[in-house]
């Protein structure tokens, strides 16, 4: 069994994750928010949000992603990764201009990731294969 799509849209995640921390990492820098301090002017307080949201969704998101990999398909968990990805770039980016805007892409992400989690009970429960 292979799980070569799954493999990439893991690395692309973990890359987006990258690049949030990366991002909070710079707000910090430019807002002169000195560590260990998580209070700021809200450009700071948005991009340190995406970036600790896209952690807390991690947690949900990998282990959905690859349950659903190996008890349905590689190629739905990764197709579905794949609009996890994107709707994490989405929501990262409404979030940094305008915080009102980041719930389409939140809702998206938050979606994917369940339906990820139901593919993999279809699965594993033998309802679908």
């Amino acid at each position: 069994m292979s799980f070569f799509w799954t493999s990439w849209v893991s690395i692309a995640a973990l890359l987006v994750y990258f690049w949030t921390a990366a991002e909070a990492g710079r707000a910090r820098g430019r807002y002169q928010v000195k560590a260990p301090a998580v209070d700021g002017p809200p450009e700071f307080l948005r991009a340190l949000r995406v970036q600790m949201n896209t952690l807390e969704q991690l947690a949900f998101f990998l282990p959905s992603l690859w349950l659903c990999a190996f008890w349905f398909s590689d190629r739905w968990a990764a197709l579905t990764g794949a609009v996890w990805v994107v709707s994490r770039i989405w929501y990262a980016l409404a979030y940094f201009r305008n915080p009102a805007k980041r719930a389409s892409g939140f809702v998206l992400s938050v979606t994917s990731a369940f339906i990820l989690l139901l593919l993999a009970v279809a699965g594993l429960s033998g309802l679908i294969r």
